[in-house]
């Protein structure tokens, strides 16, 4: 099938039209100078971009919080807890899941304990996240399903649980959920994605995350009709199978929540020094770096892309040893190859930066975490302090180096937004660490790709390249669409030379 999309602004040049033949840009010039197709669109004059990749996502968890409970936004414990309250009536049966609530502001000064918990849901299992979904606070009916979770590092009596006991729990919650709720909520994940003009998403699963049957459903309901093209990782070691799942699979790497470590929030990301409001720790490495070697070495080898979960300097550092000792033994050219990535990447200083570059890896980064929580009043110079807060997400440092740069949500941890993740990009808490805003939208679009390693060499417009397009309704040009931060709404997206939902 051809199809035409005429009338558009490109870039900042109106009146111009796109041409695509089998799923891939066939020319491009002006509207009055284009070949006939089987499919016409007819722009209106309207902005047509490449469309957005999101470049880290939690698919089933986004939508169980886009279908069910989301406690985004909740102002205090007590209205958290009614909101709980509501959705036990609403929905009366199973394991009750819930992420987003985020105690740093609330009035009561304090997050969530199984007595609050259990006082609002009875004997029901529950399970809510805090937002950065590396700790939670679940009842005691679901307490009494973990064996042995007592003996955990990170159990709490007061069911707020950290580190591999929260694992545990994460896991039976979600494990939980059937076929059909699944299915339910992957669908709203796509379906709101599509409806942001993200043509693609890179779907982070791992066994501590979501399961390889979960992956492999969300795989098969991607591939079914034309529509939002997911790209998965599997966050698991090369000693406990992880290759054998991505080969099995077809996956794009081996690794994306790879856990290295935790979160600030949570106080379980890794730091090489202690948190300013707990200073009697410094969060937790998971690994071993001989495990890291391990597994960078075998998927070197194989040609696989690794990527890791890194939040805190420690983790950055130890993962960064890792590849050093594998560029050590295998050779720079066989680990730039396999263009390995690091996912969050908060916390890098110049000389983390310049082995980014020298090694060829990607920094998949959410610059809505800097708007949320970045800043010398945010959450982060609560737990880091007023000097490590502001010199992290560095995002002006890492383009300058030439490092690939890839925009993400990790949804549902923040909302999938592709154009406020560009504007957070630009406008960053710290003067001189946002990007500028071309460099900004190129890394929440075609930086999704090269963080995909299927970059076509001349970009997301040229001739050859996958016909994944937003066409936006607005007459302004790219330009002045960023520099008013306007938001338009996406009238048509294109996959694979797909027109996905309605017709404009």
């Amino acid at each position: 099938m051809s199809l035409l999309v005429t009338g558009v602004t490109v870039g900042d040049r109106p009146g111009r039209a796109v041409h695509v033949v089998d799923g891939r840009i066939a020319w491009l010039g002006d509207a009055a100078d284009a070949p006939r197709a089987d499919l016409v669109v007819d722009g209106g004059g309207a902005l047509l971009t490449p469309a957005f990749v999101d470049a880290h996502v939690h698919a089933t968890a986004t939508g169980l919080a886009l279908t069910g409970l989301d406690l985004a936004g909740a102002d205090s414990l007590r209205s958290a807890l009614a909101r709980v309250a509501g959705h036990a009536t609403a929905t009366p049966t199973g394991v009750l899941l819930g992420t987003g609530w985020d105690e740093t502001a609330w009035p009561e000064g304090r997050g969530l304990t199984r007595h609050d918990l259990d006082a609002a849901v009875g004997d029901r299992p529950a399970y809510l996240a805090r937002i950065d979904v590396h700790s939670a606070t679940v009842s005691t009916a679901l307490l009494d399903r973990l064996r042995d979770v007592t003996e955990l590092p990170g159990f709490s009596a007061d069911g707020r649980l950290r580190l591999d006991a929260h694992h545990a729990a994460r896991v039976l919650a979600y494990g939980s959920v059937d076929p059909v709720q699944r299915r339910t909520a992957q669908r709203a994940t796509l379906d709101a994605a599509a409806a942001l003009g993200i043509g693609t998403v890179h779907e982070m699963a791992g066994p501590e995350v979501s399961g390889a049957d979960d992956l492999a459903g969300l795989l098969e309901l991607a591939a079914e009709q034309p529509g939002l093209r997911v790209l998965g990782y599997w966050g698991e070691l090369f000693e406990r199978g992880g290759l054998d799942v991505v080969t099995e699979l077809g996956l794009a790497g081996a690794g994306g929540d790879l856990f290295c470590d935790g979160a600030f929030g949570s106080h379980t990301a890794a730091l090489s020094s202690p948190y300013t409001d707990r200073p009697e720790t410094t969060g937790a490495l998971r690994f071993e770096t001989g495990q890291l070697v391990e597994h960078l070495r075998a998927c070197t080898l194989a040609g696989v892309q690794a990527g890791f979960h890194v939040i805190g300097d420690a983790a950055v550092a130890q993962v960064l040893t890792a590849v050093g000792a594998v560029v050590d033994e295998l050779g720079r050219d066989a680990v730039r190859a396999c263009r390995h990535r690091l996912e969050h990447v908060e916390m890098v200083d110049a000389e983390a930066i310049d082995q980014l570059r020298r090694w060829g890896m990607v920094a998949s980064v959410q610059s809505a975490f800097d708007a949320l929580w970045g800043g010398a009043e945010g959450m982060y110079a609560e737990r880091l302090g007023v000097a490590r807060a502001v010199a992290t997400n560095p995002l002006a440092d890492l383009v300058d180096a030439d490092v690939p740069v890839a925009l993400g949500s990790d949804a549902p941890v923040t909302p999938m937004d592709p154009w406020g993740g560009v504007y957070a990009a630009v406008d960053h808490t710290t003067p001189g660490s946002g990007m500028r805003p071309f460099d900004a939208f190129d890394a929440a679009t075609h930086g999704g790709w090269v963080a995909a390693r299927a970059e076509h060499p001349e970009g997301p417009l040229a001739v050859g390249a996958p016909a994944d397009l937003a066409l936006w309704a607005t007459e302004l040009t790219l330009s002045a669409v960023l520099a008013g931060r306007v938001r338009p709404a996406c009238r048509q997206l294109v996959v694979a030379g797909h027109p996905i939902g309605a017709a404009p």
